[in-house]
C-alpha cells in the first residue's frame, strides 16, 4: 500500500497534478535547441594609436567615427553560458593620423563568451521581459583602407541587453568595447611603445599605443527553432510530497485501529440488549462517535477500502432504527482555491454517501454538508476527510 501511494505521488503530487520546479535546474537540450542570429546597426567612437593631441576625447565627434553593421550567430548550451560568433563592419571616416586624416574601413570578426547574468542569478524564466548578459570575446580586426593592408588580434568586451518581443524574436542594446594594438591604423609604421620613447614621445603617446573602439548596437534577434528550456523537476520538494502522502497513509492506518479498537471494547462492554439501560447508553455512545474516512490529494475516490469498517457500525445502527446520518466532507486549505476546495469537500461527502446506501442506509436519512478547504488537524494532509455521525 505504500509503495502505491509512492508511487502515484509521482505521478500527481499536488491538487492539479502540480509538479514543483527548480528553476536554477534545466533538463538538457539537444545540440541543435537554443541557436540564434542577430542582425543590427552600431555607431562607435574609435581612439588610434596614429592620433595628434589637439583631437577632441568627444565620443560623438563627427571625426571620431560613424555607422556600422553587427551580425551574428550564437547558441546557448544552458540559460546562462553560450558562444557566439560575431561580425561587425565599421566605417571610419576623417580619422586624424601622424600629420593627416582620411577614411578607414575594416571588420572586426570576434567569438564572445556570454553569460547571462539574469538567469544565473535569478533562475530561468521562460517570459521574462528583459535578460542582461556579458562577454568577453577575442577576435582578428583587419583595415582595409591601409597601405599594406593591417590588422591584427582583437580583444573584446561587453554589456547586451535584450528585451522580448515574442517567443522567438527580441530587440537588443549592445554596448562594447574593442581593443587592439596599435597596427590597425599604423599604415605600415611602426607604432611599437618602444619607437614612441626613441623618438621623443611623450607619456601620453606611449598609453595610445593601443587602439580602441568603443561601439553601442541596436539590432533584432531571432530564436531558431526549439528556443526555451523546461526546469527540471525539484527533488527535494518531491521527496518532501512524497514524505508527506506516507505519512497521511499512515494517520489513517492509525484512525482506523484506534476506531476499530474503540469499536470492539464498545461492543465487549455493552450489556444484553434486553436491559434498557446498556441501549441508551450504547445509542448515547453511537450518538456521539464521528467515524472518519480518508481521501488522497485531489481525489474524491476513497484512498482505502478498508476506512470503511470505520463506519460499519454507525451505518447498520442508522439502517436499523430508521436514523438520520450527517456526512461532512473537508479538504485541505493549503492546496487549491477555496472554490475548488468546496466542490472537492462536496465530491468527497457524496462519495461516501454512496457507500452508507449500499450498506442498507435510507438515502433521505443522509444529509451531505460540504465544509471546503479547513486547517484544523495536524498534520495538514489528515484534513483530506469525510465524516460520519448520527445527526442529534
Amino acid at each position: 500500500m505504500l509503495l502505491a501511494v509512492v508511487a502515484m505521488s509521482m505521478t500527481a503530487m499536488a491538487q492539479g497534478d502540480f509538479v514543483p520546479r527548480n528553476k536554477y535546474h534545466v533538463v538538457t537540450n539537444n545540440f541543435w535547441a537554443n541557436w540564434y542570429i542577430q542582425a543590427g546597426f552600431n555607431a562607435n567612437a574609435i581612439y588610434t594609436s596614429q592620433e595628434v593631441d589637439h583631437l577632441s576625447g568627444n565620443p560623438f565627434c563627427a571625426k571620431r567615427g560613424d555607422i556600422g553593421f553587427d551580425v551574428a550567430v550564437g547558441k546557448w548550451f544552458t540559460p546562462g553560458i553560450g558562444l557566439r560568433t560575431k561580425v561587425n563592419g565599421l566605417w571610419a571616416k576623417n580619422l586624424y593620423q601622424v600629420g593627416d586624416h582620411h577614411a578607414d574601413k575594416f571588420l572586426n570578426v570576434q567569438e564572445d563568451v556570454m553569460f547571462n547574468l539574469t538567469n544565473l542569478f535569478g533562475g530561468y524564466k521562460e517570459k521574462r521581459v528583459w535578460n542582461i548578459s556579458i562577454y568577453p570575446g577575442i577576435g582578428y580586426i583587419h583595415n582595409f583602407d591601409q597601405d599594406p593592408r593591417s590588422g591584427d588580434v582583437s580583444y573584446n568586451l561587453g554589456v547586451i541587453n535584450t528585451f522580448r518581443l515574442a517567443k522567438h524574436w527580441n530587440i537588443f542594446l549592445d554596448v562594447w568595447g574593442t581593443f587592439a594594438e596599435g597596427s590597425v591604423f599604423a599604415n605600415g609604421e611602426d607604432v611599437s611603445p618602444y619607437n614612441w620613447e626613441r623618438h621623443g614621445g611623450t607619456a601620453k603617446a606611449h598609453l595610445r599605443y593601443w587602439d580602441k573602439f568603443v561601439n553601442a548596437t541596436i539590432g533584432v534577434t531571432y530564436n531558431l527553432g526549439k528556443c526555451t528550456w523546461e526546469c527540471a523537476p525539484d527533488v527535494d520538494a518531491l521527496m518532501a510530497m512524497n514524505q508527506e502522502q506516507i505519512d497521511a497513509l499512515n494517520a489513517a492506518l492509525k484512525d482506523q485501529q484506534d476506531e476499530n479498537a474503540r469499536l470492539r471494547d464498545l461492543l465487549a462492554n455493552q450489556k444484553p440488549v434486553q436491559q434498557p439501560e446498556p441501549i441508551i447508553q450504547t445509542v448515547k455512545e453511537l450518538a456521539s462517535t464521528s467515524a472518519s474516512v480518508f481521501f488522497n490529494i485531489n481525489k474524491s475516490e476513497i484512498a482505502s477500502r478498508k476506512d470503511l469498517v470505520n463506519v460499519q457500525e454507525i451505518a447498520k445502527y442508522a439502517a436499523d432504527n430508521n436514523s438520520k446520518l450527517v456526512v461532512t466532507g473537508y479538504a485541505d486549505s493549503k492546496t487549491g482555491s477555496a472554490e475548488y476546495n468546496q466542490k472537492l469537500s462536496e465530491a468527497r461527502a457524496n462519495t461516501v454517501a454512496d457507500e452508507l446506501v449500499k450498506m442498507g442506509v435510507n438515502r433521505s436519512n443522509i444529509e451531505v454538508v460540504a465544509a471546503g478547504g479547513v486547517d484544523s488537524l495536524s498534520p495538514y494532509s489528515y484534513n483530506r476527510r469525510a465524516t460520519v455521525k448520527i445527526a442529534e
